[in-house]
């Protein structure tokens, strides 16, 4: 697959094909992502600490760290290992980007645990601040947390949204609205939170408006209305609407004032799960009167 027919993949992905699994790359790991993790080993390792071709000219950490490498992560015989790093690289890069996407993970997570230099561990801090940069602008799914990776994006939430795009052709403008959230907030060059969030709370003012009957019915009106057909408890109701306000009010998403550096990728996520699983709700209670 070329380069241009993956983008175009994704891109696919964005609007709904196979919408949100692989956009969120949280069972797989894109060539973009896969790269630039290569160059972060590169940039503070491979080239940033290795000063001498032959692998005993180095520095103690870094015969240790090779070692580790070859005899811990790898498994392999000690008398067995190249010794020089020209020979050594290839092994690495053919591990790098032919292992399954779990097993980068883990040898991305091993190398920042087990580079020990003596002084004090500013390249570790530095590699793990790149990652956790490149994670978020790829849409990887882990974060390094106090050096360890960790998921952010459960399955749970990838289900939700999945399920709310999954809905039947008379629903389609809140489809449509769901989908434009996806792709503004996946944008992986130019993504556009404002109105990613614009997008999930107008997906549920779409919904609700059908739901009534009403078209010209704010979200408040068609919430009391929905409260009352579908035995939604009140506090459940006035949660959504106070969620709802604060994309409403003077200060909120939908005032010119809000300058975008003020949202990021945890407030549009947030607000395309919680319209997403709302959105869920109010269908099943739909479903349960029929």
């Amino acid at each position: 697959m070329t380069s241009q027919e993956n983008k175009m993949k994704l891109f696919s992905q964005r609007i709904g094909k196979t919408p949100i699994k692989d956009v969120i790359q949280r069972d797989s790991i894109d060539e973009d992502l896969k790269n630039a993790l290569w160059n972060g080993l590169t940039i503070f390792y491979w080239e940033g600490k290795i000063h001498n071709d032959w692998i005993k000219s180095n520095s103690k950490d870094v015969i240790i760290f090779l070692t580790r490498i070859w005899i811990l992560f790898f498994k392999n015989k000690l008398d067995e290992m190249p010794g020089s790093f020209h020979q050594l690289l290839p092994i690495l890069k053919r591990f790098f980007y032919r292992c399954e996407w779990y097993q980068l993970y883990d040898f991305i997570e091993f190398i920042p645990l087990n580079y020990k230099p003596d002084y004090y561990n500013q390249t570790n801090h530095e590699f793990i601040e790149y990652c956790n940069n490149v994670f978020e602008q790829e849409l990887s799914a882990y974060r390094f947390v106090n050096g360890t990776l960790t998921q952010i994006s459960s399955k749970e939430e990838v289900e939700a949204i999945e399920e709310a795009l999954n809905i039947e052709d008379n629903l389609k403008p809140i489809k449509i609205h769901l989908n434009r959230s996806l792709e503004l907030f996946s944008d992986r060059k130019n993504p556009d939170y404002r109105n990613s969030i614009k997008e999930s709370i107008s997906a549920v003012e779409a919904y609700c408006s059908i739901l009534t009957g009403n078209p010209k019915a704010t979200i408040g009106q068609a919430l009391k209305q929905i409260e009352i057909d579908n035995n939604i408890h009140p506090a459940l109701k006035n949660s959504f609407s106070s969620l709802y306000g604060y994309t409403s009010d003077a200060d909120g998403i939908r005032h010119a004032l809000l300058e975008q550096d003020n949202l990021n990728q945890e407030d549009a996520k947030f607000m395309l799960v919680a319209c997403s699983a709302f959105i869920n709700y109010l269908r099943q209670k739909e479903a349960k009167k029929k």
